[in-house]
């Protein structure tokens, strides 16, 4: 349906005029999601009414739980309010001239289109793996602790299936929030850069910021509430039913639906933005000599299309699926080690993540109002620079972050049996803050053309395009080094510092470790909607200044989106630096609760594996070609998508010579339609990949240790798989994702009039090297960490059909 609307002329320009200032209207039918119509179509006084109803339900469900629960749902309601003024600040800023509205009303409509085409995939996708997960449950064992609290494999079924559905839905909701904020925003950065850098910047920011706190928000409130929804109808604690430190394990299904639904939003809207930049940039400017975004490049709609669906939907989906995972992992072992201490009051240490993850959404909040307006025109000077206004916001938010850190831990993780435990486990989240804040100055360092790789990487230009290709690939091997010492140091010594906390089992064995790496863990998660804030600003920006050139504006307008597209291009590398920094830590605490759970379902020990054991090695090289074949696979399906693009590009220029010329009108329409279309089909195989790898090898081993003698053969092997992938996992995407940026912002730098500028062979070969990085940072590497949480969780769900 989508193609056919592309196709059918609604996406197209009216006739040429000499230098048109004015478009005619691009837009079809608006789209709104069915969840979304619903509401709306109800009288307002009864959503009121029932507004008020679910509210109090949600209340009396978290006051029958904890003071805690009810302490998280505040916050997430009322930085949901804080969300909502920051809509309205931004919608109430005007979208400037009618040639900017139309050209935005037309990226509107396509990536409306295409995120309801590809969500309906994943949606039917999602209910059929529901299925399979039902009747997985349906047959498996039970555990112990199942057995003693009658927890029967129905109600267990259903529960997962429940979580896993919901987990999804709030996935797909991140994701349709943040295209929904990009597509409005992004005029109006466009209509402000024409009066001030700084408000451009403040407008930016702020819709970046909007969409940041829901996502994050989301993902609390939703945790809480099924939490609570759980402790309630289940009766936990009362006699004879199941107990706190178990209930966390009934949640792990929330994180597999969102991770689920991350990892194809990811895949399809990458291939989809980096298959149109490729194809408009290597049509447009090496072959034709036109700018970036130039209105007669006919691959521009979907270039800038595919920075909504695939930057800003994919990336709110992403950071959700972190937040998740890293909530739950956390709160599975909170769970534990509470239980193994014989703790009187485990739900601090359970409800410890949610609490975190609230003041993340109170001290951003505070980091987002801080970036303020002024009435200064013209360019952004270098004493007001956008990368040091917005790292004075972050630095704000890291002071406030380690208040509260500092707070929480006093709160909720202070015990009479280690009464200095929680300065232990306060120095363990300041670990995780520290490691977040290198983390990002590590990615700018190699990403920003103010610092030398950068600007080696743009010299190499100067000599060609092989060479640019040379200096970017070992600046992307070489940038792996630091990230993997600074992850190393911060597992080693939160895990030391929990061990020594004095928390020890019955057996006098300390074991606070693992909960320590899990609390360093939130700690680098404990900014993220600020650091999600940055990452939105880069798409906004990028699609402002795509309007501006569309529009033809003035060339000082352009200037300043063009600084902010740049600063932009560098707040993405670092929020995916960031992204593969807490998936390692994340992924790291999931094994471990995967541990846990087959010990569970096995009745006895499992904390090792050995992998000289010659299946379990096996098992471990299985793993890490996964993410080879993985990355393959979603580099040659932007490289297939792109061959058409461009394909098409150039029939346009050779059919239609009047459109250099300003004579005739390019069919955007055709290549959005074309790359949709690509990219929805390309998605499938390394998605399915993801899923079916881990199910595979664990069930085939599984049948082999039967006939073997070994039990645990099938798990060890999964575990194997797992480990060896996310070690794999995390070295190729900060390769990937470093290389990319830095090739971007090396042809930015040259585009800024060095090495003789636009048009000089030293920017034709810069372009090459964008391109080349095209789908390594924006398609394959930041697929490659959502994919290892979804490895690590779906692994947790499946853990009883690889015994």
């Amino acid at each position: 349906m989508m193609e056919n609307d592309m196709e059918s002329g609604t996406l197209g320009l009216g006739a040429y005029q000499d230098k048109p200032r004015t478009f005619p209207n691009m837009r079809t039918k608006p789209y709104t999601p069915l969840i979304f119509r619903i509401l709306f179509g109800i009288n307002i006084r009864v959503l009121f009414i029932l507004l008020l109803l679910g509210l109090g339900a949600i209340f009396y469900v978290g006051a029958s739980t904890s003071p805690i629960i009810v302490f998280v749902i505040s916050v997430c309601i009322l930085s949901f309010l804080v969300a909502i003024y920051l809509t309205k600040w931004v919608l109430a800023k005007d979208e400037g001239p009618p040639e900017m509205v139309q050209i935005a009303d037309a990226i509107r409509d396509g990536a409306e289109g295409f995120f309801r085409t590809q969500y309906g995939s994943i949606s039917k996708m999602a209910m059929f793996l529901a299925v399979v997960i039902l009747c997985i449950y349906l047959f498996r064992s039970t555990t112990p602790q199942q057995e003693a609290s009658g927890l029967g494999r129905s109600t267990s079924a259903y529960i997962t299936v429940a979580a896993f559905l919901l987990g999804a839905l709030c996935s797909g909701i991140a994701g349709y929030v943040g295209m929904w904020v990009s597509v409005r925003a992004n005029v109006r950065v466009s209509s402000a850069a024409r009066r001030s850098a700084r408000e451009a910047l403040q407008v930016a920011t702020r819709a970046g910021g909007l969409s940041a706190i829901i996502v994050v928000g989301m993902a609390v409130i939703g945790i809480a509430v099924l939490y609570a929804t759980f402790y309630v109808w289940l009766g936990v604690d009362s006699p004879g039913s199941m107990k706190v430190t178990d209930l966390p394990l009934l949640l792990v299904g929330y994180g597999f639906g969102a991770s689920f639904v991350a990892l194809f939003a990811q895949l399809g809207g990458g291939i989809y933005t980096k298959a149109a930049d490729v194809g408009a940039d290597l049509v447009g400017k090496v072959e034709q000599g036109i700018p970036e975004d130039d209105p007669r490049n006919p691959a521009v709609i979907a270039d800038l299309v595919g920075d909504n669906v695939g930057d800003c939907a994919a990336r709110g989906a992403d950071l959700f699926e972190s937040i998740a995972a890293e909530i739950i992992s956390a709160m599975i072992l909170g769970g534990t080690m509470a239980q193994r201490c014989k703790i009187a009051d485990p739900s601090g240490f359970i409800l410890f993540p949610l609490v975190v993850h609230s003041f993340d959404l109170v001290v951003s909040s505070v980091g987002i109002f801080s970036i303020r307006g002024t009435r200064e025109t013209g360019v952004i000077a270098p004493v007001e620079d956008p990368m040091t206004i917005l790292q004075k916001g972050y630095s704000l938010t890291i002071v406030l972050a380690v208040l509260a850190f500092g707070l929480s831990t006093r709160w909720l993780l202070y015990t009479d049996q280690a009464p200095s435990a929680w300065f232990n486990f306060a120095l363990c989240g300041l670990i995780g803050i520290i490691t977040a804040y290198i983390f990002v100055w590590i990615a700018k360092y190699y990403t920003d053309y103010k610092h030398e790789p950068v600007r080696i990487l743009a010299l190499s230009s100067s000599t060609g395009h092989g060479t640019n290709i040379i200096a970017g690939v070992s600046l992307g091997l070489e940038s792996t080094a630091l990230p993997v010492l600074v992850i190393s140091v911060s597992i080693i010594s939160a895990f030391w510092l929990g061990h020594t906390s004095g928390l020890v089992d019955e057996a006098g064995i300390p074991t606070g470790g693992l909960f320590g790496t899990a609390v360093a863990t939130m700690g680098m998660l404990s900014t993220a909607a600020y650091i999600l804030t940055m990452d939105m600003f880069g798409p906004i920006a990028d699609n402002a200044g795509g309007i501006v050139e569309m529009s033809q504006q003035p060339e000082s307008v352009r200037e300043i989106t063009d600084v902010l597209d740049a600063v932009g291009n560098t707040t993405k590398a670092t929020t995916k630096g960031f992204a593969i920094g807490s998936a390692a830590l994340a992924s790291f605490l999931l094994f471990s609760a995967y541990m846990d759970e087959v010990s569970a379902f096995a009745r006895e020990p499992f904390k090792q594996v050995d992998i000289a054991i010659p299946e379990v090695f096996v098992g471990g090289l299985l793993g890490s070609m996964l993410i080879f074949v993985f990355s393959a696979w979603a580099c040659s399906a932007v490289g297939r998508t792109a061959q058409e693009v461009v394909n098409e590009v150039r029939r346009q220029f050779i059919e239609r010579p009047g459109i250099m010329d300003y004579k005739e009108k390019p069919d955007y329409g055709r290549c959005v339609a074309i790359v949709a279309s690509a990219s929805l089909r390309e998605m499938i195989k390394p998605g399915a990949l993801a899923i079916i790898s881990p199910i595979a090898v664990g069930f085939v081993f599984r049948i082999l240790g039967y006939y073997t003698g070994q039990p645990l053969l099938g798990a060890k092997v999964v575990a194997a798989m797992l480990m060896f992938a996310t070690v794999s996992g995390i070295l190729m995407a900060l390769f990937l994702n470093t290389a990319g940026g830095a090739w971007d912002n090396a042809k930015k730098y040259i585009e800024t009039g060095a090495l003789g500028g636009k048009g000089s062979e030293a920017h034709k070969a810069a372009v090459t090297g964008d391109t080349v990085g095209d789908p390594f940072k924006d398609t394959a590497g930041p697929s490659i960490h959502v994919l290892i949480k979804m490895l690590a969780t779906i692994t947790l769900v499946m853990a009883p059909i690889f015994l």
